[in-house]
């Protein structure tokens, strides 16, 4: 019988996995395709949080199927699935639970930890920004240790853990801005675009259906850990890593060699988990297309959602009329021309 040794069989394992990751995201994407219409980029990056171990915030008007497609994504994946709604009056212990009086075998009263919603595969944080920053801030641990601490005693949270909140657009009454140490915990924001013509004529044809399509369970919670860590052993090479690098370096003000755009409209740039967010979601993207390596490609395509959400503009930005997003253009644009 053939022995490998450790590395042969690294590759190996590495080859099958990475070759097969690209095959069944397509078909969790046809399967989820049958009930959300469109928005093609939208689940391709919940797909990528996913699949990378991470969480994403989806900005957009209501009624863009943000809260459908989380919980078309569980049965597809047949993954436990909870909703919270967040509101103005929600506290902590609504998300994570609260010590409640119960009674033991013996009749005696004792106090029991009840598990909040937040005690599930995917956890739906519908419009959190409609929420206090105190409560806000109440999903931290969980998004960052996937645990939860009660008085004394700490609790796991289910694995694969995966958080997708939707905020409404921040001009809208009756929200509040997340701290920026939360916005850090997400992995990607994806801006949730209007659907467009030919899309809304297919989502009225579809209300006129007497049933919704039936979904295939395509994986299991086992299977997505797998997928998970098999992206994880994708091969980043020296001069990609370094272009991740060089990115976030250059959302850095007063960094010598910045970009112009950047000591001119950004207060404060990325964090460090920014450059590691580049390789995690850019490790899944190319991963989904087959390939055994990162490339500057992947890294330039998920750029835009991995970045917008960890700079701070200044009011120069606002007052100039000057958007995030023409600012991270600038950016990529000067970065990819410097290592021509």
């Amino acid at each position: 019988m053939l022995q490998l040794q450790p590395e042969a069989a690294h590759i190996v394992f590495s080859n099958v996995y990475a070759n097969s990751a690209g095959a069944w995201l397509e078909r969790i994407r046809v399967e989820i395709a049958k009930v959300i219409f469109g928005q093609t980029e939208v689940v391709d990056a919940v797909l990528i949080c996913l699949v990378a171990g991470g969480h994403i915030l989806l900005e957009g008007a209501p009624g863009l199927g943000k809260t459908k497609l989380l919980r078309t994504l569980a049965d597809v994946l047949d993954l436990g699935y909870s909703r919270i709604q967040f509101t103005p009056d929600l506290m902590p212990g609504d998300i994570i639970g609260s010590m409640t009086l119960g009674s033991d075998l013996l009749g005696q009263k004792k106090l029991v930890f009840q598990k909040g919603p937040v005690f599930s595969n995917l956890v739906l944080a519908d419009e959190i920004n409609r929420a206090s920053p105190r409560t806000q801030a109440a999903l931290l641990e969980a998004m960052q240790e996937q645990t939860i601490t009660v008085g004394n005693e700490t609790y796991q949270l289910d694995s694969p853990f995966f958080v997708m909140a939707t905020q409404n657009p921040i001009e809208m009454e009756g929200t509040y801005p997340l701290p920026e140490a939360q916005l850090d915990r997400f992995l990607m924001k994806v801006l949730v675009p209007y659907p467009t013509r030919q899309d809304l004529i297919r989502i009225v044809e579809a209300t006129k259906e007497s049933e919704e399509p039936r979904l295939s369970i395509l994986m299991t919670c086992g299977q997505v850990l797998e997928m998970r860590r098999a992206c994880r052993q994708l091969i980043v090479a020296p001069h990609v890593e370094e272009f991740a690098v060089d990115l976030i370096m250059a959302t850095q003000p007063g960094t010598p060699g910045v970009p112009a755009v950047t000591n001119r409209y950004i207060r404060y740039g990325s964090s460090p988990r920014g450059a590691q967010a580049l390789i995690e979601c850019g490790r899944v993207r190319a991963a989904s297309r087959g390939e055994l390596h990162l490339s500057i490609e992947d890294i330039l395509a998920v750029a835009p959602a991995v970045l917008r959400h960890r700079i701070i503009p200044k009011l120069e930005a606002y007052a100039d009329g000057q958007s995030i997003e023409a600012t991270l253009g600038a950016i990529l644009a000067e970065v990819v021309s410097r290592r021509r």
